[in-house]
């Protein structure tokens, strides 16, 4: 497979540098990504980027992840409006095991010649003096060249650190390293790294005579004009612990349909024959999502697994289609309180189950304003404890309690309450 042209039909090359299709085709060739450190979990705006990378190893490549150890004591301008905290060792540590974990998921580790390999740059930057590096590196690259770059020159009037100034370099040495020890001829990257890899490629020219490649990717822009990966509640996150698989599964399910048609080119590995026979469908039934459906169902599959997706679906239809009292005992009670976000709770006491429930439902709680207004309802069938419908003389005490603490309360088609039993 052509690995220029599988990125080219899918939307997702920005620039590239001459000569780079051509290397690709004329050898197995190494290139690399750098994902940055600063969180211990990847989000959804790095998944661009590994896309990329599992297209290369797909394509017959090598893929390489470095993950910067020591850029991340830096600290990238590309696309920043102030500098950022810088974390410590032991956090990097910890935030490097679990993002390559994260990559291991994507990545075929162990198939051969183009198996994947992580690698971290603090590995050649501890033991690299300041000294050392401005004499080795620094005399090759001009501030002037420098300066020039849009990271440098967005930051001037609001001000930019000399930590910050001296990343591009910093990066360039990156690739310097990883060209002279491991043969990676490309660098890979969003768009707004463009400058910092093309410092790469100067120093490989101007240290040792060399030629490596760039190709950078759009950056994704959502067709109402906002940021993608972003919600209400901020960043949509790998780590279920950070964003639950339900939200993370609702978020490809809500995309609009402009969105959807440009997200299963760059985040599936749908075929283009395949991809074009879904936008039809999807174009002939719009309401029935399906092309919405299959992003998420692939994209959660990949990141959670199987198991996972299938309590996604499991708790959407709870919450949006049919569903049993059965299905909503399925849940776990991450992926309950998940679905059901937002909706008013109450906190009672075992005991006070066994109230009468009319006491439950008015005094207890304020589900109902009134007794009266409790009783009218139930009577018309309007009221149900965990999807089943309830009557009058219902013994609130019998109910099997979802995880042994919560009571699901239906008043209507649309309106929901939690009473966390404790």
């Amino acid at each position: 497979m052509n690995f220029v042209q599988e990125l080219k039909w899918r939307g997702m090359i920005h620039d590239i540098m001459p000569g780079t299709e051509e290397q690709f085709q004329k050898e197995m060739t190494s290139a690399y990504i750098g994902f940055d450190p600063t969180a211990d979990s990847l989000h959804i705006g790095s998944l661009v980027q590994i896309m990329i990378l599992v297209h290369l190893q797909k394509c017959g490549h090598k893929p390489y992840a470095l993950i910067g150890g020591a850029t991340g004591m830096v600290g990238d301008p590309s696309g920043k409006s102030k500098e950022r905290n810088l974390l410590n060792k032991e956090t990097l540590e910890h935030n490097l095991n679990c993002v390559k974990n994260q990559l291991e998921k994507f990545l075929d580790f162990d198939c051969g010649d183009n198996s994947a390999v992580v690698v971290n740059n603090f590995e050649w930057f501890e033991h690299l003096s300041f000294l050392d590096f401005i004499r080795d590196n620094g005399k090759h690259i001009s501030i002037n060249y420098m300066m020039a770059k849009d990271s440098v020159k967005s930051r001037l009037e609001t001000g930019l650190s000399f930590t910050e100034f001296s990343y591009q370099l910093v990066q360039g040495f990156d690739f310097y390293w990883l060209w002279k020890n491991k043969q990676c001829k490309v660098q890979l990257g969003g768009s707004d790294q463009w400058g910092n890899i093309v410092t790469g490629t100067e120093l490989i020219r101007r240290k040792s005579g060399g030629e490596a490649f760039a190709v950078t990717t759009p950056l994704i822009k959502k067709s109402d004009g906002g940021k993608f990966g972003k919600t209400e509640e901020g960043n949509v996150w790998l780590d279920k612990t950070k964003t639950s698989t339900y939200k993370f599964y609702q978020f490809w399910l809500n995309s609009s349909d402009d969105d959807a048609k440009n997200y299963i080119k760059i985040f599936t590995l749908k075929s283009k024959e395949e991809i074009n026979m879904l936008i039809k469908e999807h174009n002939q039934a719009p309401h029935l999502r399906s092309l919405q459906k299959n992003i998420a169902e692939e994209i959660t599959i990949r990141v959670h697994g199987k198991k996972e997706l299938e309590n996604a679906i499991l708790a959407s239809n709870i919450l949006f289609g049919k569903s049993t009292s059965d299905d909503l005992k399925k849940l776990d009670s991450e992926t309950f309180l998940a679905v059901f976000e937002g909706v008013p709770q109450y906190n009672i006491n075992k005991e006070e189950l066994n109230t009468d429930i009319f006491t439950l439902l008015v005094e207890k709680t304020s589900i109902f304003n009134s007794k009266g207004e409790a009783r009218r309802m139930i009577s018309s069938n309007a009221v149900s404890f965990n999807k089943e419908k309830i009557s009058s003389d219902f013994n609130s005490s019998d109910i099997s309690l979802i995880n042994e603490q919560y009571l699901l309360v239906q008043k209507g088609k649309k309106n929901y309450f939690v009473i966390k039993v404790s």
